[in-house]
């Protein structure tokens, strides 16, 4: 894979701040969108800035070796409903609910610093052997592939109920295709910010599109929904409503030690089972990031210190935008379709992050981008995860039964969907699923010795797998 930038490299500024603009976009509608999901007054431009703050502490952590950016994580959208829950079981208002938030993110946090703490005791060794490329590459695959009914799914959405399904589709499949052009075809800097052009060709269409049908008084031709900007003129659109904030007011409606400990006792419950799964996906990002980078980030800078980096963020994440924060997806397929792997490219987006939650007019103009174009734009990034997670299984022998029962298990358990709930609290991911599965199955066949000649020990396959990425 070319990269233009490696990780040390320093792009000249003129080009940064695009490239730049570029991650930001790439993030921008996951990260706002589980505020937005949850509600209860949750600030997205908080959320936003939260991811910035948490970015900029994982770099430090990971001595600016990891080019990737941190946003809202989505596998603690049940933890997050049942702090707000929890504190309308006691007859409290939504303002103690934001207690249980930063609370459960730092007791989720605390688990990644004790996990980082075992890891630097014990090394991880121990987790090449239990998740060898057989089993973490199709497992990268499914972090892809259990995103494309959204990226599908919002290809043909508008920002209104109302807007025609084809309307959408021309928008999103023009972002995806100027997004392909772009890649394939361009020169130099057009080849290097794709998501850039395309999403402006979607919105400037979509644009055109959605002033043809105010015009005309046809609905099915709205497709941006342009009423956000109307709020410029109050305090909100330009002051994210920080979560400590809310926290601070919800300590004052508390009845006593009891009450809190109770709100302690409910984050507990919700969080931190959810950070035990979340740290398989911080692994599987991480040796996707890895193979794309060239360097194996377990090792340098370490997994104590990216589980130290996703941990401490995360918390810092949350303080300010009560959502905690993980590795994102999109941000490593936005470095691997780009070439552009320059940790100072990150470092500025999350400082670009932190800017614009306060800039009005251009965080409401990111939050006007309509679902069909980033789904336009997903379709893309969301396909290189998963094929990334494909050409880790190009130094394994899928002739060998031992191999193919690891992979087929893992694809058809993620992409089937097989998720649980427990306890209406705890939600284990596809994902999450898929990789215990895999890792459960793959145990099993290894207890079997075959003769030297035909053995594929996860030792053996890590290392064929990692030549053949190198050789890419």
């Amino acid at each position: 894979m070319e990269l233009f930038y490696k990780v040390e490299d320093k792009p000249e500024f003129s080009k940064l701040i695009v490239l730049a603009l570029q991650q930001l976009l790439a993030i921008m509608a996951a990260t706002i969108a589980v505020p937005a999901i949850i509600g209860h007054g949750m600030s997205p431009s908080a959320a936003l800035f939260g991811a910035g703050v948490g970015t900029l502490v994982y770099l430090l952590f990971t001595k600016f070796k990891s080019p990737v950016f941190l946003g809202s994580s989505f596998a603690f959208l049940g933890s997050m409903s049942a702090a707000f829950a929890g504190a309308a079981t006691i007859g409290l208002t939504e303002n103690v609910g934001f207690i249980g938030l930063v609370l459960g993110a730092i007791l989720a946090g605390l688990v990644y610093v004790v996990l980082a703490l075992i890891v630097k005791s014990v090394g991880t060794n121990w987790i090449s052997k239990l998740m060898p490329a057989v089993v973490i590459g199709p497992t990268v695959a499914i972090i892809g592939l259990s995103l494309a009914g959204n990226a599908v799914g919002d290809l043909g959405s508008g920002s209104f109920e109302t807007t025609n399904f084809y309307v959408a589709l021309v928008c999103g499949l023009v972002t995806l295709f100027v997004t392909i052009i772009c890649s394939v075809f361009g020169k130099k800097m057009f080849k290097m910010i794709p998501f850039v052009i395309g999403i402006l060709a979607g919105y400037a269409l979509a644009s055109i599109f959605t002033v043809i049908g105010v015009a005309a008084g046809v609905d099915a031709l709205k497709v941006i929904d342009f009423s956000g900007f109307t709020t410029l003129g109050t305090v909100e659109a330009w002051v994210p409503n920080f979560t400590f904030i809310k926290a601070i007011k919800g300590f004052g409606e508390l009845n006593g030690a009891g009450d809190f400990f109770t709100v302690l006792g409910q984050a507990a419950v919700a969080y931190i089972p959810v950070a035990f799964v979340v740290f398989a996906e911080h692994i599987a990002d991480h040796k996707n990031l890895s193979t794309i980078i060239e360097k194996d980030l377990l090792e340098d800078p370490g997994l104590d210190n990216t589980l130290l980096g996703d941990g401490v963020g995360s918390m810092a994440g949350a303080f300010f935008g009560g959502c905690p924060n993980t590795t994102y997806g999109e941000s490593i397929g936005c470095v691997a379709i780009s070439g552009n792997a320059s940790v100072v490219t990150i470092l500025t987006t999350s400082i670009m992050a932190i800017v614009v939650s306060f800039i009005g007019p251009f965080s409401i103009f990111l939050a006007t981008i309509p679902a069909c174009v980033m789904g336009g734009v997903c379709i893309a990034l969301y396909g290189f995860i998963a094929v990334s997670g494909l050409k880790m299984l190009q130094g394994v022998d899928l002739g060998d039964n031992k191999n193919l029962f690891v992979v087929s298990v893992i694809l058809i358990a993620g992409v089937g969907g097989l998720a649980l709930n427990i306890a209406g609290v705890v939600t284990i991911t596809e994902v999450a699923c898929a990789l215990i599965l895999g890792i459960l199955v793959n145990t099993v066949v290894r207890l079997k010795k075959d003769d030297a000649s035909n053995e594929t020990t996860p030792e053996t396959v890590t290392e064929t797998s990692d030549e053949e990425t190198e050789e890419e």
